[in-house]
């Protein structure tokens, strides 16, 4: 890397680090360096339920992780300036190989080539069972309705189970006007074809009784 290329970049090291700088300053000025109890006005926090500061507790809890991050980039920023004083600036800490310019263009702070920085970050962070492929969705593999099979599968065993209930309520599923209309095709009809085939048979019933008497 030639000198005037690696003064821009160091330009830009010195700009990311003042901006850092301030972020961090603010965040800490705006209610992190005070306690949460001050910072929503309450004596103490003993006696308020958790969800009556759920808000505010979200708001600390994003402002603690913005600063933790720009903490960790000024870390990465402070690294790359003292690197450039020691003139090794563009060299992998990994493999000690040269870090590509395009790179370094990119991101300033980089501490490691392409191909380390590779090796370290996993291709999948949460890899998940192959099996799944063929099994997803859930029951999938049961759900036999388009196959014009007739039994009792996959899809009805997660309708009768759904029947007594779920987290779901009827503001969460389009069309639902009810608790009982909570889960997959609850409007088909149970163990019968039509409408007439829940219709109990006359000469049956006649016949039965008969029988009875």
């Amino acid at each position: 890397m030639d000198q005037k290329e690696l003064t821009k970049i160091k330009q830009r090291l010195l700009a990311e680090k003042s901006r850092l700088e301030k972020q961090i300053s603010h965040l800490e000025e705006n209610g992190l360096g005070t306690a949460m109890s001050d910072s929503i006005s309450e004596l103490s926090t003993y006696d308020n339920h958790p969800a009556d500061i759920g808000d505010e507790l979200f708001e600390r809890s994003k402002d603690i992780a913005l600063r933790d991050n720009e903490i960790g980039l000024l870390e990465a920023v402070d690294r790359a300036l003292h690197k450039i004083t020691q003139h090794t600036y563009g060299i992998c800490d990994t493999c000690g190989g040269e870090i590509s310019s395009e790179r370094l263009q990119a991101i300033p702070w980089a501490s490691q080539c392409i191909a380390c920085q590779r090796k370290g970050e996993p291709d999948d962070p949460a890899p998940r069972p192959i099996e799944e492929e063929l099994l997803t969705p859930p029951f999938h593999r049961t759900f036999l309705d388009r196959k014009a099979y007739v039994g009792f599968d996959g899809e009805d065993t997660l309708q009768a189970v759904l029947k007594y209930g779920s987290s779901d309520s009827p503001q969460d599923i389009p069309g639902s006007y009810n608790y009982k209309a909570l889960f997959p095709n609850s409007n088909e009809h149970q163990g019968i074809v039509e409408k007439t085939d829940a219709l109990p048979d006359q000469n049956t019933t006649n016949s039965k009784r008969r029988s009875n008497t």
